[in-house]
């Protein structure tokens, strides 16, 4: 039985706790928050969970294995960092930290302690974008020439983030496992709609290797709850929309043929479109918070570390959004993002676990 402490039950908190609740050989004993009407409410919901306003008792339970993080981003930090130094397994929610070097540390203490280290990227779990991962594999796509994403609703609004560190993590985290890495550079404007310090929205081009070009679009200022990507390659072009009832994948068998004729009057070539029919492959409609949780538990019961949403992938998503960052104080500025590959760590595979 793995034991587990959940650190914040705000939004994701009380999900954290029904899902592992509901997994087999894994059991949530304590739950942690500030607000006494959230604890009443999960004393309600969970009576079996041992519920207290100081995380620390979380922490110094010798029976627990793991904690589970869900509390405002600007204190990711130093609470994964306390929980590895109490030799807990980590899965905390995204972003990690909101400083690439402190993402660098937490990973350098979790294989020191060798201990689970896991983020939050829940869409990595998401049944569309890995058949979207394994159909770009497949390159019946073709060449990918470009992508897009738009995220957005009116609100909920955030105090500690602006919108695109809110938001676009999870359309970073899915960009980079698409295409297998960070992007090369950024370009990014932001806007204050509100009578607030934090930007509301904000507009992101992003540059992948092989020529790949990526927008994003966040906001919280918005009519329509959006959650979709599309991705435009040389021979078809798939769509994925989280909240489509008909299924999140459409695969659209259009593409542009280059026809070699001669005009005499107006060029050596024209381009032809052509137009096929549209496919909504079967998508396994799985929760993928629960696939998420139910891979954290199976490495700690593997004694094996994460390798799709650890401190790695985490790392290659914040130096992108720091360059995001460094760009909207720009104006736009093109922003290269650092190098993502060869920092500082230890080897995984001489490392072992034990839960």
């Amino acid at each position: 039985m793995i034991n587990i402490g959940i650190i914040g039950c705000g939004h994701w908190g009380p999900n954290y706790i029904r899902v592992f609740s509901q997994l087999p050989d894994t059991k949530v004993l304590m739950a942690a928050d500030l607000d006494a009407e959230r604890l009443k409410r999960i004393k309600e919901l969970y009576p079996h969970v041992e519920l207290t306003s100081q995380y620390m008792e979380i922490l110094k339970n010798p029976v627990i294995d793991a904690v589970c993080i869900a509390t405002p981003t600007v204190t990711h930090f130093s609470l994964t960092q306390e929980a590895l130094k109490h030799n807990k397994h980590v899965l905390c929610e995204k972003p990690l930290t909101l400083k690439a070097k402190e993402c660098l540390e937490l990973k350098q203490l979790s294989l020191e302690k060798k201990k689970n280290l896991m983020v939050g990227h829940v869409f990595l779990f998401n049944a569309g974008i890995v058949w979207l991962k394994d159909y770009l594999k497949s390159q019946q796509l073709g060449k990918v020439f470009y992508a897009y994403s738009t995220r957005t609703n009116l609100g909920p609004f955030r105090y500690d983030v602006n919108a695109f560190w809110d938001l676009a993590p999870h359309d970073i985290s899915i960009f980079n496992f698409l295409f297998g890495g960070c992007p090369l550079n950024v370009s990014a404007r932001g806007h204050q709609c509100l009578d607030r310090p934090l930007e509301d929205i904000a507009f992101c081009s992003l540059e992948y290797p092989q020529n790949i070009m990526v927008n994003l679009h966040v906001s919280w200022l918005d009519p329509k709850k959006v959650r979709q990507i599309t991705i435009v390659g040389s021979q078809k072009m798939a769509v994925w929309n989280d909240l489509d009832s008909e299924g999140p994948i459409k695969v659209y068998d259009k593409h542009v043929e280059r026809t070699e004729v001669f005009y005499k009057t107006y060029g050596e070539f024209h381009l032809l479109s052509r137009e096929g029919n549209i496919t909504i492959p079967k998508i396994n409609s799985e929760e993928p918070l629960k696939v998420q949780c139910q891979y954290f538990i199976e490495c700690l019961k593997g004694k094996s570390f994460t390798t799709l949403a650890d401190a790695e992938k985490a790392f290659d998503v914040l130096k992108t959004l720091e360059a995001v960052e460094r760009s909207m104080g720009e104006k736009g500025a093109c922003v290269q993002v650092d190098s993502c590959q060869d920092q500082p760590g230890l080897e995984k595979k001489d490392l072992k676990l034990h839960v």
